[in-house]
Parts: C-alpha cells; sequence; structure tokens
C-alpha cells in the first residue's frame, strides 16, 4: 500500500481533466512535444499519442511524428492544453520538411559556435 500526499492528488485531479485532449509538453531539454494525453500516473510520467516533436528555429518549423510516446515525468517542465480545432502558431510561421529544419537548426548551433568562440577571443580585451 503507497500513501498519496496532497501533491500526488492535485496532480492526478489536474491530469485527469485533460485526459484525451490535445497537450504541449515542454520538456528539460527545451523539446516541444504534442499529442492526445492517454495516461499518466503519480509521478508526472505522461503517454502521448499521436505525439510529434515541434521543431521551431525563427520562422520556421516542422512537426516530426513519433507515434505513441512515454514521457518520464522528471523531464516534464510544463504540460498545456491546445485546441483541436485551432492552429497554435502565429501566421508568420512557415511549415518546412524534416531535413529543412535539420539544416536550419545546424546552421543556428552553427552561428551560436561561432559566437562563443568570437566572445572567447575577444575575452583578453577585459571589457569589465
Amino acid at each position: 500500500m503507497s500513501w498519496a500526499g496532497p501533491e500526488d492528488v492535485l496532480l492526478s485531479t489536474s491530469l485527469a481533466s485533460y485526459l484525451d485532449k490535445k497537450l504541449l509538453v515542454l520538456l528539460r531539454d527545451g523539446r516541444k512535444l504534442l499529442g492526445l494525453l492517454c495516461s499518466f500516473d503519480q509521478f508526472a510520467n505522461v503517454v502521448l499519442q499521436d505525439a510529434c516533436e515541434r521543431v521551431i528555429v525563427g520562422d520556421l518549423y516542422c512537426d516530426i511524428p513519433l507515434g505513441l510516446y512515454v514521457i518520464r515525468g522528471e523531464n516534464v517542465v510544463l504540460i498545456g492544453e491546445l485546441e483541436l480545432d485551432k492552429e497554435e502558431l502565429p501566421p508568420h510561421m512557415t511549415r518546412v520538411p524534416v531535413e529543412e529544419i535539420k539544416r536550419a537548426q545546424k546552421a543556428e548551433r552553427d552561428a551560436t559556435d561561432l559566437k562563443g568562440s568570437m566572445r572567447k577571443r575577444m575575452e583578453f580585451l577585459d571589457f569589465d
């Protein structure tokens, strides 16, 4: 027999209202997952049906299908409901194929790395 603390009851009550609804789940590593909530437990482990990972780079986005997806509760930062019949993104966003979003991610990483290396090279100037 296990004891359920007040936070467990609160979690169960709040997530129960989201069953069979479309959710956005933000993970600790920054990924954004969308899908229908199938199941959950007292540790915030959740199971999403028809899940996809939404990747956004600038004004480009792509939904990468994942299928049935289990998310460990310790990785969940935020869970929010999305309206099934509404588009969640601003109209200026452009949907692109997976290959194109991967190229955009790589370009963004490369630019960030370059910026970091330039900053390290300039540290000797000590602007403080």
